[in-house]
């Protein structure tokens, strides 16, 4: 079965799993058994997650393949490679909850070069 972009950038393990890609098996273990129990609970706020392409649902299965691709340290590389955007102010905006403040836009505008270094609001 093929892979689109598009699936490859919001299926991606670490936004699944809402993790940086630098964190450890470790972390991103942890996180993964803490989304399945409240999955399991029901619980609204592990419902979904942010993707560059909008919020997505997220479930249990979906939760274990993640887990599963990040413990392959070669398919853990590809999806490394796959969403390079996950780095500095970009994986901020979408691993971070949003915020409902005027300096959440001044951040967006930075993170994709619209507005001087100077103007991202600490």
């Amino acid at each position: 079965m093929a892979v689109t972009l598009e699936r490859a950038l919001v299926d991606n393990p670490f936004l699944v799993l809402g993790v940086r890609p630098e964190c450890s098996r470790a972390d991103f273990e942890r996180e993964g058994q803490k989304l399945l129990s409240m999955l399991a609970l029901g619980l609204a706020e592990a419902a979904s997650y942010a993707t560059p392409l909008g919020p997505r649902t997220r479930t249990s299965e979906l939760v274990r393949e993640a887990m599963a691709e990040l413990r392959d340290p070669e398919r853990r590389v590809l999806h490394e490679l796959l969403v390079p955007e996950l780095s500095g102010a970009m994986a901020a905006l979408v691993l971070e909850p949003p915020r409902n403040s005027p300096e959440t836009w001044t951040e967006a505008l930075w993170a994709f070069g619209f507005a001087p270094k100077e103007a991202r609001w600490n």
